[in-house]
């Protein structure tokens, strides 16, 4: 039987979501934030958006350097994804203390993570505040993926990470359970 439960709970409805790291540069440095709340928005021109939380380090980041890095991170890395979602890029070097890979982009002066199946290149051209969060619309510049993890572009040979809530994590695999982290 249902019950009626209350609204600001409504997203958790949506889950699971797969999780991205995205990354951009601020004051020189390049930073990482984990979302879940991320989608394609338009197939012509290529456009993608992420919803972030004003009061993150990233926000503002991403919004002064206009640009951005979508990277999709394989469950192998699951504990650098979780590291990335729980610390501030305010006080410390995401790259440095995860242990993930910056790679120079081609288009943008944000990295792209080498651990990642697949990176999306954006600029931003659009963002609105939309409640407690801004959607920030970049369009997609280039885009990066490792060909061995896909066939006829479908996802193989790679367990893209989903996030279930409450620091719990799951994969499209049946070669894993779901995976459960809380805060270090």
């Amino acid at each position: 039987m249902k019950e009626k439960i209350e609204i600001k709970r409504f997203h958790t409805y949506s889950y699971p979501k797969i999780v991205v790291l995205v990354t951009m540069v601020k004051d020189g440095r390049p930073n990482i934030i984990t979302l879940a709340w991320h989608s394609p928005v338009s197939i012509d021109p290529p456009l993608y958006g992420i919803g972030i939380h004003p009061k993150r380090f990233s926000h503002d980041a991403i919004l002064d350097s206009k640009e951005f890095v979508v990277n999709f991170p394989p469950m192998d890395i699951l504990d650098k994804v979780h590291f990335c979602g729980r610390i501030s890029g305010r006080d410390e070097d995401k790259f440095g203390s995860s242990g993930l890979t910056a790679v120079p982009s081609e288009k943008v002066g944000a990295p792209l993570i080498e651990e990642c199946y697949a990176n999306l290149e954006c600029k931003v051209v659009e963002h609105v505040t939309l409640g407690d969060h801004t959607w920030i619309v970049g369009e997609i510049l280039s885009v990066h993926a490792d060909k061995e993890k896909f066939e006829n572009e479908l996802v193989k040979d790679t367990e893209p990470v989903y996030y279930v809530g409450k620091d719990i994590y799951t994969t499209i695999s049946d070669k894993r359970e779901k995976v459960t982290l809380r805060n270090r």
